[in-house]
């Protein structure tokens, strides 16, 4: 049964539609407030808002009605709005339908007209979501996934325009944040907004790898080079030409690397391991680190002008704890590409799996989230997730090392770690650990970090 929601702050409006929708056989859900609307798109979203331009506010001019909409549409790009108010204009029609809005009504409405938009607009709402869910599962099984960064926060808009406006050019950026704050994912959509986009997208990460692995990996080698080479490799600066590398845990690569990596970003020349015969390498690179590379440079383990060769332009993303106005979002658009994906009709999220979410310190960040909100989608039982279905693991109290298996323990401690220094690095030295071992222990576990 197609669900609408009719937002509105006249008690007699908000009730005359809800008697002549319930009486065609929709389930309504009414709110008399902008506020109240962003409530129930976060935990019950709707099949059709039906909304008035006009609030308490400001009751003639429709600016917080439009803001509401562009709030609404940010959330849920599928969703049919249809706007209405008593005060209709020409000029306030059209800048509603530029904004999205599917079609606009003026109060008194005809109760025929006002039906037949909503019954059409629900027609074309889900034959769209059956086709963008069929191309999406057409894509999972090509192996496939759509870039997409999910944010309505002032810091992460802010860093998304400046994203936006150098993903066109070729200079090299620098991607700092923690552990499954999203790196990859912001260099590929970066890549996907630049000349290049028709170009391959490759990724590697520097942190797991031996020096001699990363340095093939990076530049290829010729048969002979050393003992497994059998044959003539081509690295990935050869692979990516024309497009863009991702490097990942940049700040792990080793110190025989760094200059090599300075010199192609200064002269795009370089050579396979073993060869004597340069290259030239057509290829953006863009750079990934938790770690303080400041550190890093004072410390002598990093090099000063590979850092500014790096970081032409930087672009930081916070960790979740600092954008909780982000939560809901992604909590929902995690829940339609999992609900998707594991045929499930799962809707929304009850009220106290949003104050469950908003709770959560979230240490793995948005990689942590879309991992519970999918074990949610397995588990549960209904149409609205519930807060015990997110699975999320609180401190016991009473709990101690002694209780724990030795892996448990030792993930424990690895994760601790990790939050606490925020890289690889100085959580492998915290640990006492090689940079290899450390990273070997990370895959032993399943811990990603990038």
């Amino acid at each position: 049964m197609p669900r609408i929601l009719i937002a509105d702050d006249q008690p007699d409006i908000r009730e005359a539609l809800r008697l002549l929708l319930k009486g065609e056989g929709f389930a309504v859900q009414t709110a008399d407030s902008p506020a109240t609307v962003r409530q129930e798109l976060a935990t019950r979203p709707p099949s059709l808002l039906l909304m008035d331009l006009n609030y308490r506010r400001d009751t003639t001019s429709g600016t917080e009605g439009l803001a509401l909409l562009q709030e609404a549409l940010a959330q849920d790009p599928l969703l049919p709005v249809v706007v209405m108010t008593g005060y209709a204009t020409i000029e306030l029609a059209v800048e509603a339908m530029r904004l999205g809005a599917r079609d606009f009504i003026q109060k008194p409405w005809d109760n025929a007209r006002l039906l037949s938009i909503l019954r059409t607009q629900l027609e074309l709402a889900m034959a769209l979501r059956a086709s963008k869910r069929l191309e999406a599962e057409n894509a999972l099984l090509r192996g496939e996934r759509a870039p997409a960064l999910v944010a309505r926060s002032r810091g992460m808009v802010s860093l998304l325009e400046l994203a936006a406006k150098v993903a066109p050019s070729d200079a090299p950026l620098l991607i700092t944040g923690e552990n499954g704050t999203g790196k990859s994912l912001l260099a590929e959509v970066i890549h996907r907004a630049s000349r290049r986009a028709a170009g391959p997208f490759l990724t590697l990460n520097a942190g797991g790898l031996s020096e001699g692995v990363l340095e093939s990996e990076l530049f290829g080698h010729v048969k002979g080079a050393f003992t497994d080479a059998r044959q003539d490799r081509a690295g990935r600066f050869e692979l990516a030409e024309g497009g863009t590398l991702f490097l990942d845990e940049v700040g792990n690569a080793p110190s025989s690397l760094q200059s090599r990596l300075l010199r192609v970003l200064e002269t795009g020349a370089f050579e396979r391991v073993g060869s004597s015969r340069t290259l030239k390498a057509d290829v953006r690179l863009i750079s990934a680190t938790n770690a303080d590379l400041e550190a890093e440079v004072a410390s002598g383990r990093f090099r000063q002008d590979l850092r500014f060769r790096l970081n032409t332009v930087e672009l930081h993303l916070p960790p979740l704890r600092e954008r909780l106005e982000d939560i809901p979002l992604l909590a929902n658009h995690f829940l339609a590409l999992h609900a998707a994906k594991y045929h499930r009709s799962i809707h929304g999220f009850e009220p106290e799996a949003l104050q469950a979410l908003a709770r959560h310190t979230w240490p793995g960040n948005v990689r942590e989230l879309s991992h519970a909100v999918e074990r949610s989608v397995l588990v549960a039982a209904g149409p609205g997730l519930r807060a015990e279905d997110l699975l999320l693991q609180a401190p016991r109290p009473g709990t101690s090392l002694e209780d724990m298996g030795l892996e448990d323990m030792e993930a424990l401690l690895i994760r601790k770690a990790l939050h606490r220094h925020g890289n690889a690095t100085a959580a492998a030295e915290a640990l006492g650990l090689s940079r290899s071992a450390f990273y070997r222990r990370l895959q032993k576990l399943g811990i990603q970090t990038g």
